[in-house]
């Protein structure tokens, strides 16, 4: 199922989403003009799970440098599905999330969730010696909060039918929940797999349920003041 977006108005321009969007380009084409070193560049800025329990590691990067991936992973991607695909998920459902939480609570709530996906993915996957790049934890925090705060908003689909497409309008509630399950069932799945590579199923449920955790404070907060923060 592919959201193209929801029935939901914000009522503030979402500056922090069209920014980490940007952001999320800029990166994205500069991966584009790397060729052959792009492995190496994913290899020091994408979280590889192993490095973490290697004692080595921290000793040759320090604690700065050692922990930097688990951040600058988030804006990091494996080709133009991937990238497009997280980028318009962002779009439908962040501008909602950042209009209740205000531009620049929203960026800290956005990195927040990136982080503890990736520490997730970490201790899921310690042996694992591949990168992981991708913005989904993040945005699968901005989808657990949209879900908190509005389960009743709804979201035209498109929907694979066969071999047709159609356009369905679905609560956020059953598109929502439908795709957390997906991730559970694959994640649990994927501990049996091995280090194959792939989807980073448990960065994606670590994402979504940090995000429904942290806005449960704000689930009944109207915003007043575009200026508020």
């Amino acid at each position: 199922m592919i959201p193209l977006k929801d029935i939901n108005r914000s009522s503030t321009i979402p500056f922090a989403t069209i920014l980490l969007i940007l952001l999320n380009g800029m990166v994205f084409l500069y991966e584009l003009s790397l060729g052959r070193a792009l492995t190496k560049f994913f290899y020091i800025y994408g979280v590889v799970p192993s490095f973490y329990f290697n004692s080595d590691y921290w000793a040759t990067t320090g604690l700065l440098i050692g922990a930097l991936p688990l951040f600058t992973s988030m804006f990091l991607h494996a080709g133009w599905l991937h990238f497009l695909g997280n980028m318009l998920y962002l779009w439908v459902f962040g501008d909602n999330v950042e209009d209740r939480l205000g531009h620049l609570r929203f960026i800290f709530f956005y990195f927040a969730c990136g982080l503890a996906a990736a520490l997730l993915h970490i201790f899921t996957n310690p042996y694992s010696r591949l990168p992981t790049v991708g913005a989904s934890g993040a945005i699968a925090g901005v989808l657990g909060a949209y879900l908190v705060l509005f389960p009743g908003a709804r979201v035209l689909t498109l929907v694979p039918i066969f071999f047709f497409f159609q356009l369905i309008e679905l609560p956020a509630l059953i598109f929502l929940g439908f795709w957390f399950v997906m991730q559970f069932f694959s994640g649990a799945v994927s501990l049996t797999a091995g280090d194959v590579g792939g989807t980073a199923w448990w960065a994606h449920i670590g994402g979504f349920a940090t995000g429904m955790v942290l806005i449960l404070r704000y689930r009944n907060v109207r915003r007043r003041r575009v200026y508020d923060y």
